[in-house]
């Protein structure tokens, strides 16, 4: 496969043309573990900043135009005015997400919490949420929730399911024309004895009631180990409801670490499940939600979106009527290569002539280090409060 045919060769650069992969706006500020939050230079000090930082990403990448923001994260006064910038330096907001797990008040859960209060409290942001949707333009809004409980007994397993779905419900109706609503999951964290929405079948169940315009979103260091996540999407895919994802790496739980970094075979079989579906430019939004706790910045981040790209380029390469032909055969091992001789193929050179042929350079890294954007910031920042966890 390493000869790709005319037919072939252009096929894949146009679906790669085409693609869309969203930065999210808190990869560009100071993060850590859970121990410590590590300090790097030239770090945003406001949504302005870290928005001029994802378009940097998008100028020499060439396929990251959108931003996600967090709310309360990237509370601005005005909203629309940082879409104006937005637009002014190339890229435009994206997804809003909605942040119900900070606040004292959500010690024992937010929408799914006993207190009537705190459930009111915690709706009202996810209506606010969709408020700032209608500044900025915004698709998406996407809610994850920390509810759960740590102890047998603490509190009414379906009961909770009904305050949530009743939050969902209120929070949907507010959704006006092509706006959506993307439900995660999460396995555990922090609720270690019962999570509220702790796999695809609960969100699944949740969407299915609210409307076609719910649909689930997958963040891919979400599971337990071995998880068969292609299986999730194909799945999702059947049923019409794969809103998108949160693209990360993790080696143990949620690491949010570069996409590919851990298992770039299982990025690889993800996208051979959604271009077999025909669904790559069918409206699922492709997100990055990672935190860059020791490697520098932006630089981590186009190293992601490329992680993508070439994920994306080998799943292209699936030769479909060959692993058609040897599934209806049963031949397994047949059936096996034809994924197989699509990963081993290495398309950085077609990457790189991609990139070419859209005006870029064909090494973005290279090019963003020769750029002297991080010296720019280095020194334009050095001054005032560095954005971050919880800021």
């Amino acid at each position: 496969m390493t000869d790709l045919s005319p037919q072939t060769r252009s096929r894949v650069l146009s679906s790669l043309r085409a693609q869309r992969i969203e930065t999210a706006s808190w990869a560009y500020g100071n993060s850590g573990t859970r121990f410590k939050v590590f300090a790097q230079q030239g770090v945003p000090r406001d949504p302005y900043e870290k928005v001029a930082d994802a378009a940097t990403v998008h100028r020499f990448t060439g396929v990251a135009p959108t931003v996600a923001l967090h709310i309360p994260w990237d509370r601005v006064d005005d909203y629309a005015d940082l879409a104006r910038h937005a637009k002014d330096l190339g890229v435009t907001l994206g997804t809003i997400n909605a942040n119900v797990f900070q606040d004292d008040d959500y010690k024992l859960g937010s929408v799914t919490n006993a207190d009537p209060a705190v459930r009111r409290k915690a709706t009202d942001h996810l209506l606010e949420c969709v408020d700032v949707m209608d500044a900025t333009g915004s698709r998406d809004l996407k809610l994850w929730f920390s509810d759960g409980t740590n102890y047998p007994g603490q509190d009414d397993v379906r009961t909770r399911q009904d305050r949530l779905a009743g939050a969902l419900a209120e929070t949907y109706a507010r959704l006006t024309g092509e706006q959506r609503m993307l439900l995660e999951y999460k396995l555990f964290e922090p609720a270690f004895y019962m999570t509220d929405v702790p796999d695809w079948g609960t969100a699944y169940l949740h969407c299915v009631q609210l409307g076609e315009r719910a649909q689930v979103v997958i963040d891919t260091g979400h599971h337990a180990p071995g998880t068969n996540i292609e299986f999730i999407v194909a799945m999702l895919l059947r049923a019409g409801r794969l809103g998108g994802f949160d693209f990360n790496s993790r080696f143990y739980a949620d690491d949010d670490l570069m996409v590919g970094a851990a298992d770039p075979f299982q990025l690889f079989r993800i996208m051979h499940e959604i271009v077999l579906a025909d669904e790559l430019d069918r409206g699922i939004a492709f997100m990055l939600d990672q935190c860059h706790n020791i490697e520098p910045k932006i630089p981590a981040v186009i190293r992601s979106v490329m992680n993508v790209q070439e994920a994306t380029a080998k799943a292209l390469l699936v030769d479909h009527a060959a692993l058609a032909a040897a599934q209806r055969a049963g031949d397994v091992l047949e059936a096996n290569a034809a994924l197989m001789d699509a990963y081993h193929t290495d398309v950085r050179p077609l990457l790189r002539d991609l990139r070419e042929d859209m005006g870029l350079d064909p090494d973005p890294i290279a090019a963003y280090r020769g750029s002297g954007y991080f010296e720019r910031i280095r020194d334009d920042r050095a001054v005032g409060q560095a954005a971050g966890w919880g800021a």
